[in-house]
């Protein structure tokens, strides 16, 4: 991630009424090897499983054609020769955002037929310099694409939407044409101003459901709504296991007491290291929030203390089958996931010393040693929630 600020990505969504498939599709990727961000949102025509298929063509496309670094008009062209022809409108139909964040660089946006997006800096509207791409081919002559490349600052954020915002409310007393692109931006503005660190989570969320109250609930087209919020990063520790040699406990301590962030302790015996060296008090609750797993404790400087090896197995269980419309529990694997999600940079301190506990045989033949449920973690963590994950072994 660029040294100044951590990129975080989040998309809302809700279906048209009634259907179990949303046609819009949303995809994002950290491109590694080349400090690269790309994010593409396609509305593909109507709604239900046809516009799902159009607009996941269409996104697998600009996301493939945008890493390889080709031209925009050359990836508009492709797309639009690729889809499928309408039979009733005679016309391929799916409409695209793309936005290509070089870390520490410059971000270029390019839209065909997409509500214009906004580009805030701190809580003002900032005008990224539109310029207008107009297509020559026989095919496609005269279709136009908006395009600008501009460098983004701390406190930026990119708005991208579909018309399921804009044109939420059409045909209400309130609303008769619609929401309109100016009232979504308006709003936008509001939330910034009202709360200036507001997630990226939290914004796509609150712009969605606006636009599902605007319809009354039920929605009359697919609603999307994803932002890109250029930030300072918000830093999760977790540490988890005793480390290899005895001598290593102080080194533990020390860089839990020293990190900046929030902190989790996942493991009995890693939490009795650390309060023993630091001379804090561990206190246990009695509240059974998840029948699986054994209650949280509390410690002072700790967000957050959990058993260890169980927990962590859930949490990466969760993790695998986790979605935007999925709400965390109140258990301990829960509250883990809601400090993640919550966070940008996750630091992972594990302990490689075998734990007594773990020689049982009656414990169950699943239970994975600790070093193999944190790396997957990690993985679904970098490459499903575009985390950045780093991980010190003790």
């Amino acid at each position: 991630m660029s040294d100044n600020f951590f990129i975080e990505v989040n998309c809302q969504q809700k279906n048209h009424d009634g259907e179990r498939i949303c046609g819009d599709v949303f995809l994002s990727e950290r491109v590694l090897g080349e400090e690269r961000t790309i994010v593409v949102l396609s509305d593909g025509m109507g709604h239900g499983v046809k516009a799902n298929v159009l607009a996941t063509l269409t996104a697998k496309m600009a996301l493939s054609f945008t890493k390889e670094h080709k031209e925009i008009n050359k990836i508009a062209e492709i797309i639009m020769n690729t889809l499928p022809v309408c039979s009733v409108r005679q016309m391929s139909y799916s409409t695209f955002t793309i936005v290509d964040i070089e870390h520490g660089g410059a971000t270029r946006i390019l839209e065909y037929d997409n509500p214009e997006c906004v580009v805030m800096r701190g809580n003002e509207r900032f005008e990224p310099g539109w310029q207008c791409v107009i297509l020559q081919s026989e095919v496609n002559a005269g279709k136009e694409l908006r395009y600008c490349t501009f460098t983004p600052q701390k406190e930026d954020r990119i708005v991208i939407w579909g018309d399921g915002i804009t044109q939420s409310g059409m045909g209400s007393e309130d609303y008769p044409f619609g929401w309109g692109l100016e009232n979504a931006q308006d709003f936008v503005a509001r939330l910034i101003k009202n709360e200036a660190n507001i997630s990226a989570r939290k914004l796509s969320t609150k712009l969605v459901n606006m636009a599902y109250l605007n319809d009354g609930y039920h929605p009359k087209d697919d609603i999307s709504a994803a932002t890109i919020y250029f930030r300072q990063p918000r830093k999760l520790l977790i540490c988890s296991g005793p480390p290899f040699e005895k001598e290593n406990d102080s080194k533990l301590a020390k860089k839990f007491k020293e990190f900046e962030g929030k902190k989790v302790v996942c493991g009995a015996t890693t939490g009795d290291i650390i309060s023993r060296e630091l001379g804090l008090e561990i206190e246990d609750s009695f509240e059974f929030t998840d029948p699986d797993l054994p209650p949280i404790s509390f410690m002072e400087g700790a967000d957050l203390v959990t058993e260890g090896i169980l927990t962590l197995s859930k949490v990466t269980e969760i993790l695998s089958k986790f979605s935007e419309t999925s709400i965390p529990g109140k258990g301990p694997a829960d509250q883990i996931i809601t400090l993640i999600l919550e966070s940008d940079e996750i630091h992972f301190i594990i302990g490689t010393g075998i734990n007594v506990a773990h020689q049982d045989p009656s414990l169950p033949v699943e239970l994975e040693i600790r070093r193999t449920v944190i790396k997957r973690m990690a993985n679904l963590l970098q490459d499903k929630f575009l985390k950045e994950v780093k991980l010190t072994f003790l």
